[in-house]
């Protein structure tokens, strides 16, 4: 992920009346700190989060879930009911191979709006995890991916947030409200 403060503050204060603190962090990685918002009986609020969780089960570190499959998932499905966040984030990144290179590509919104990921929290003795939401690429992004991560348009984010996992199908198709800008990143 990439996540640039200003932008985002910016917007969750001019258009969500949110007090809204995160730290940039151009390279953001599993296992680090993410700043996301989950509804409260009091309203939105920020939670910080660690991204990643270790099942039992799991040798690995999950970091992504399908959103398609979320619901039926034993491990995701108490927490696609009940524990739905929003990422703020100004991108994300993808690799490519490139020949015999593996080359890093950045995804960001053409007019540098902030994009908000869908995910899941998880309670642990560590402090909340998370686990991103991904989905189909869209045409633009399917030439770097086989999946994308699922970007909730502004305008859905209360409907995400608040719904039962039934209503929300429509929101699993990811809809860009822009046109994304991809880069080559260093």
């Amino acid at each position: 992920m990439n996540v640039i403060a200003a932008p985002i503050t910016q917007y969750l204060r001019e258009q969500l009346h949110l007090d809204f603190s995160t730290v940039d962090n151009h390279d953001l990685r599993p296992t680090q700190r993410v700043d996301t918002l989950m509804a409260t009986a009091k309203g939105l609020r920020q939670i910080t989060t660690h991204w990643g969780i270790q099942p039992r089960w799991s040798k690995r570190l999950l970091i992504n879930a399908k959103i398609e499959t979320a619901a039926e998932k034993p491990t995701f499905k108490k927490a696609f009911a009940q524990a739905r966040c929003v990422i703020p984030v100004t991108g994300w990144y993808e690799w490519r191979t490139e020949g015999t290179k593996k080359q890093k590509y950045l995804f960001a919104d053409a007019k540098s709006e902030p994009m908000f990921m869908g995910g899941i929290v998880f309670k642990s003795e560590d402090g909340p995890r998370l686990v991103t939401f991904t989905t189909a690429p869209t045409a633009q992004c399917a030439e770097y991916h086989d999946r994308m991560p699922l970007i909730l348009p502004p305008d859905t984010l209360d409907f995400w947030l608040h719904s039962s996992v039934e209503e929300l199908a429509p929101l699993f198709q990811t809809h860009p409200t822009n046109a994304l800008s991809i880069s080559e990143a260093p």
